[in-house]
C-alpha cells in the first residue's frame, strides 16, 4: 500500500539529502537549546572563562601592536590607556557562533572525515576573528568612541557573519554533496 524507501545497510529508510540536512540540523539545535539554556548557560562558568580568555587575548594583541592595553586577571574588561574600553559579556565570547557553524557543518551532506578537521579549523578561526574584533573595538572606543555602538551591532556583526557564510561556502564548495557522504 505505502511505497517502500530504500533501504540503508543497517535497515533505515534512505532520507533525501534535503529531509537528512533538515532533521540533522533540528535535532543539532534542539540539542544546542536543551544544553545550553538547560546547563551551559545558566551556570555561566563556561561563558565567564571564554569572555575572560577573550578579554586577555586581545590585550596580548593590542600590546603586540604597541598599543598601551591592558587586563585585570579574571576579568572581562580591557582597557586602553589605563581606561576601561571593552567589556567582553556572554552574548559576544563568540560561543553561539561556533555551535552554529559546527551545526551546519555537521548537518550538511558530505564525508565525515574532513568535518573532523574542518570544524575544529573554523572554530578556531572564528576565535582569532573574535579576538581581532574585540580589539578592534577597544581601538575604535579608545580612538573614535561614538561609533562604538554602531559598529558593535552592525559593522562586526556583518564581517563575523560574512566570515561564517564564506566558510560554509567553502565546505559546500569543497566536500558538500550527497554522493561524495561515506
Amino acid at each position: 500500500m505505502f511505497p517502500q524507501l530504500p533501504a540503508t545497510a543497517t535497515g533505515w529508510p534512505r532520507l533525501a539529502p534535503r529531509a537528512r540536512f533538515l532533521l540533522v540540523a533540528a535535532g543539532l539545535y534542539l540539542a544546542w537549546l536543551v544544553g545550553y539554556e538547560g546547563f551551559i548557560g545558566p551556570e555561566g562558568h563556561f561563558d565567564a572563562l571564554l569572555s575572560v580568555n577573550i578579554a586577555a587575548a586581545s590585550a596580548r594583541l593590542l600590546r603586540l601592536l604597541g598599543f598601551a592595553a591592558g587586563h585585570a586577571a579574571g576579568t572581562t574588561l580591557l582597557t586602553m590607556d589605563g581606561l576601561p574600553a571593552v567589556y567582553v559579556g556572554a552574548p559576544c565570547d563568540g560561543l553561539v557562533l561556533y555551535a552554529l557553524f559546527a551545526g551546519f557543518i555537521i548537518a550538511f551532506p558530505g564525508p565525515t572525515r574532513p568535518k573532523l578537521w574542518f570544524v575544529p579549523m573554523g572554530i578556531a578561526a572564528l576565535y582569532l576573528l573574535n579576538i581581532g574584533r574585540v580589539a578592534a573595538l577597544a581601538l575604535n572606543h579608545h580612538y573614535a568612541h561614538r561609533s562604538v555602538d554602531f559598529n558593535h551591532h552592525y559593522t562586526f556583526s556583518f564581517v563575523v557573519y560574512a566570515f561564517i557564510c564564506l566558510l560554509w561556502m567553502l565546505w559546500v564548495r569543497q566536500y558538500g554533496s550527497p554522493a561524495a557522504e561515506a
